[in-house]
């Protein structure tokens, strides 16, 4: 299982459609995920402060889009999906 932060400004919308996209796809050419055990690192470096946060269960054997796990700083690896998140590898929403 992985992870995507997002918030309802940003998942609302797209609601109604088969896939999601993060405005990273546009601006990095990938959406940003975390393993379980990083979840809180990026809680706490990109979301400090925000209160509905919306956080995206994905089961990876189902995404269609490309996955790759690549260094960021400090080393870590982390996962990146180069497309959309089709819908249906989305298996809860907390």
């Amino acid at each position: 299982m992985i992870y995507h932060i997002t918030t309802p400004d940003i998942w609302t919308p797209q609601l109604e459609h088969d896939n999601y996209v993060a405005p990273s796809l546009a601006t990095e050419g990938f959406i940003h995920l975390s393993t379980e055990s990083q979840v809180a690192g990026v809680l706490e470096r990109y979301y400090t402060g925000v209160t509905d946060i919306i956080k995206l269960h994905i089961d990876e054997s189902k995404l269609t889009a490309e996955l790759r796990y690549e260094e960021a700083t400090g080393g870590e690896l982390f996962p990146h999906v180069y497309g959309s998140i089709n819908k249906d590898a989305i298996v809860s929403i907390s």
